[in-house]
């Protein structure tokens, strides 16, 4: 068996004096992302980020005087180890609450195996929307929105600055998230605008290295706009190969997941495609980018990794302030002593709380509601990459599915008047 990486955030000491007798010595985090494969592009970010966070945190006095600890699973050493480190994190490592996972797939094996072990768990970056829609858990959570407000925002931004598109085709990769995100993203546009045609499906294999079949036919199909919600090297690899071939001149690609990839993608995504950020995290947030504690982190991580924050660094941080919020709450139902696991859980239903983007609640079902941002490239000089223009933020409570309701179906049954009555915020960059 593959050994895992496990690395542990160094928490700043601090002293015991004065502590109540019920309070731990730290609050020990177990947390699962990739560090390795093809997914380590927003996997170690998140890390990255985290470790950030934490110090920082710790440093302001932890949680009620409480410092916090986390350790991490790689998800990239497969489903079997990553449940066997996170069971031994739980039973014998002492994790006190777990944050897992990135994978969809992964979180669809740990949330039950969270609610057996009666682990608190944070579904902290996992997108499928399948979680809370087939299933009731009384200890998971999801600390951000899943794949119908992200591909809905999609389908929407796209209906607005490109009202009169006549055609379509998806090149996804070909396992769950591919899948089941067209499925959504279809689901949408066609109670919205029944009259396009979709001219081609393409689903090439997870980890492709060559796109030049995928990119020929549609070169020869030439339909209006192009979808892809793939991520990482895949996106990457299939973005460069279309520029490189001109496919990007003729077709309006729409990449709900590009945000991650812009930095390294650098000038091969060509100005005037539509771009989602999975939420409405962006280093340049219109909403936040002045407020002093959002220039602070993204000054301090960047120089720290060289890059600046991508989507995974924002979830991360909403998985840390759902934490610190849950807890301070507990504490205040509990008459200021420290809460008892159960305590906390009551205290995470109905919370709202505050990352690096807008705030988010957490719902009735366990499903966090979060604004979705999606914007336009643009070729500025200011960066050597893309940045996004024409930027629109929506209300992610009005693109998500409501309690007890199946996504796909909810969706199915919208149709154009939808948009009319949306809360959008607009802004030029």
């Amino acid at each position: 068996m593959k050994k895992l990486l496990l690395t542990t955030v160094a928490c700043v000491a601090m002293p015991m004096m004065g502590f109540a007798l019920d309070k731990p010595d730290s609050l020990k985090v177990g947390m699962t992302t990739f560090l390795t494969g093809p997914a380590s592009v927003f996997g170690v970010p998140a890390r990255d980020a985290m470790d950030i966070l934490v110090a920082n945190l710790n440093d302001a006095g932890g949680i009620d005087g409480v410092p916090v600890e986390v350790s991490y699973i790689d998800e990239g050493a497969g489903a079997e180890a990553l449940s066997s480190e996170f069971r031994r994190m739980v039973e014998t490592g002492g994790a006190d609450v777990m944050f897992a996972a990135i994978s969809s797939g992964n979180c669809q094996t740990l949330a039950p195996l969270a609610e057996d072990l009666k682990v608190p768990n944070f579904l902290w970056d996992c997108g499928t929307q399948k979680i809370f829609e087939e299933h009731d858990y009384k200890y998971v959570f999801r600390t951000q929105a899943n794949a119908t407000p992200e591909m809905l925002a999609a389908v929407i931004y796209l209906l607005k600055v490109k009202p009169d598109f006549k055609t379509l085709a998806v090149v996804n990769q070909d396992y769950a998230w591919g899948r089941d995100s067209w499925d959504i993203f279809s689901t949408a546009l066609k109670a919205m605008k029944p009259d396009v045609e979709v001219v081609g499906e393409f689903f090439p294999k997870f980890g492709a290295p060559d796109f030049s079949t995928e990119i020929s036919r549609l070169q020869a199909l030439r339909p209006d706009v192009v979808l892809s919600t793939s991520w990482g090297g895949d996106l990457d690899t299939f973005v460069q190969q279309a520029s490189q071939r001109g496919l990007m001149n003729t077709s309006t690609f729409v990449l709900p997941l590009a945000e991650s990839s812009l930095e390294r993608l650098g000038s091969a995504l060509p100005a005037g495609q539509i771009v989602g950020a999975r939420g409405d995290h962006y280093f340049l947030h219109p909403e936040r980018r002045d407020d002093a504690d959002f220039k602070a982190f993204m000054t301090e991580y960047e120089e720290k990794t060289g890059s600046v924050s991508v989507y995974s660094v924002f979830h991360a941080s909403q998985a840390l302030a759902a934490l610190k919020a849950g807890y301070e709450k507990a504490i205040a139902d509990n008459g200021g002593t420290w809460p008892d696991k159960d305590q906390f859980v009551a205290a995470m239903e109905g919370l709202t709380f505050q990352g690096l983007g807008l705030p988010v609640t957490i719902r009735a079902d366990h499903q966090g509601i979060e604004a979705q941002l999606m914007g336009t490239s643009v070729q500025t000089g200011d960066y050597p990459f893309a940045t996004l223009e024409n930027i629109m933020v929506f209300d992610g409570a009005e693109l998500t599915a409501p309690v007890g309701a199946v996504s796909t179906e909810w969706v199915g049954a919208l149709d154009a008047s939808f948009m009319d009555g949306l809360s959008i915020s607009t802004f030029d960059k």
